[in-house]
């Protein structure tokens, strides 16, 4: 039993922690943050049984596709709503409440476009179990743990290793000397924002053949995504990982060794426990002001 919670923890952490790699990758490369991620995860999640179940499309062709739509829809946020709130140098709380409000939009509009029943992904993979000795494992949660990491790792080099990741970075620093040294801050914020979501997809495409689609499917998961960000060390790529696998891990045990009505409790206490004790996170990211 233990082991197959930890599975299973190690899933839904993956999960949290692409979540969190979104809220990063925002808050690194712009010194923003979102509430809307967990709802793009949803987008992504119906994008991906559409095709997939709909148009009978491929796995990978429908993952890509769902990603690339999202991908827009995040740049589309940030150039239409972000960028044109922080041209009226509105304070950062605004920027939040206005995430909010996107986050409640995109749930009410994907209700409508998609309805309120639960879909589900037909077999995406033609060996259900895997076998490693005596534990057995579905295919799409090692595909959601591999992805997850994977996801981590090219993002460090992305955003260390690239001109254009250099870019965000110098531009989240101090936008007006990046754009003095010919850095365009508009593009490289709008797609830090479509890199976002484009991950808050890719969490719904993973975790979607697991536990089914349905409208509501990524609200708590994102929640629990910032929770992992600040646990790991907010803006911190391997952090957001660290810090969704050790929530999904820690809830999940608790939810089969005690009680499932804990479960979502024990992530915020979790949350609360790192702002007071360690607000650095794992990995000692910045977390006070000088």
């Amino acid at each position: 039993m233990f082991w197959q919670l930890l599975i299973s923890g190690l899933v839904i952490g993956s999960v949290y922690g692409l979540i969190a790699l979104g809220y990063s990758l925002i808050y690194k490369a712009s010194g923003l943050m979102t509430f809307a991620q967990g709802d793009l995860l949803t987008v992504g999640a119906f994008l991906g049984v559409t095709f997939f179940n709909g148009y009978h499309l491929p796995f990978v062709v429908s993952l890509l596709l769902s990603v690339l739509i999202a991908f827009f829809i995040g740049l589309g946020v940030e150039k239409f709503i972000i960028r044109r709130l922080l041209n009226k140098k509105v304070m950062a709380i605004y920027i939040v409440l206005a995430t909010i409000a996107i986050s409640y939009i995109i749930q009410n509009g994907t209700m409508i476009g998609f309805g309120t029943k639960t879909l589900y992904f037909p077999a995406i993979f033609p060996f259900k179990i895997i076998k490693l000795g005596t534990i057995s494992i579905q295919t799409e949660s090692l595909v959601c743990i591999l992805v997850a990491v994977c996801c981590m790792i090219l993002l460090h080099f992305f955003m260390s290793g690239t001109k254009l990741g250099t870019a965000m970075r110098a531009a989240s620093m101090d936008p007006t000397a990046a754009e003095a040294c010919g850095i365009d801050v508009s593009l490289t914020t709008g797609i830090t924002w479509g890199l976002a979501a484009g991950l808050a997809a890719l969490g719904g495409m993973l975790i979607g053949p697991i536990f089914g689609v349905y409208t509501t499917l990524g609200a708590t998961i994102g929640k629990k995504g910032s929770a992992a960000a600040v646990s790991g060390g907010y803006g911190n790529m391997y952090g957001a990982i660290v810090g969704g696998l050790l929530l999904g891990i820690v809830e999940t045990m608790v939810a089969g060794f005690w009680t499932s009505e804990l479960k979502d409790m024990v992530s915020y206490v979790i949350l609360l426990a790192f702002l007071f004790l360690r607000p650095t996170g794992l990995f000692n990211e910045r977390a006070i002001q000088d």
